[in-house]
C-alpha cells in the first residue's frame, strides 16, 4: 500500500495535497474530505447507514494530527474531528475522486439539496 511522502495543507485554497511513494499525488478539497469522512457519524456502522453531509461547501481544515505511522486525523473548522484517514483510505479517495464526487453530487440532488457555491 502506498504511503505519503508529503502532506501539505493549502488553507487559503481549502485544499489538502498528498504525495505518495508510488509517484501519485492527489489534491483534495476540504469539502471532499469532510463529506467522505471515515467516521461513524458520516459512514454509519454498516452499509445503508451513511449520513448525507450537506452545507460543507466552505469547510476548512484547522489541523492535521498524525496517528501512528498509518493515518491522520483531520480537524475541520466545523468541529468535526472523528474518523481516521488511513494511508489506504486517502489513496482510495484520490484514485476514485471523480466517481466519488459525482456520486456525492447525485445524492445531494436526489435529496433536493442545492449545493452553494464555495466562498
Amino acid at each position: 500500500m502506498p504511503t505519503p511522502t508529503e502532506i501539505r495543507l493549502k488553507k487559503g485554497a481549502k485544499t489538502l495535497v498528498v504525495a505518495f511513494d508510488d509517484a501519485s499525488e492527489f489534491s483534495y478539497s476540504c469539502e471532499y474530505l469532510r463529506v467522505h469522512s471515515p467516521s461513524a457519524e458520516v459512514k454509519g456502522h454498516g452499509p445503508g447507514q451513511e449520513t448525507l453531509q450537506t452545507g460543507k461547501e466552505d469547510v476548512g481544515i484547522e489541523a492535521i494530527e498524525p496517528v501512528g505511522h498509518y493515518a491522520v486525523r483531520l480537524v475541520f473548522d466545523d468541529g468535526h474531528n472523528s474518523g481516521l484517514y488511513t494511508w489506504e483510505y486517502l489513496h482510495e479517495l484520490g484514485t476514485n475522486m471523480t466517481a466519488n464526487w459525482q456520486s456525492y453530487l447525485d445524492r445531494l440532488a436526489a435529496a433536493g439539496y442545492a449545493r452553494q457555491k464555495p466562498k
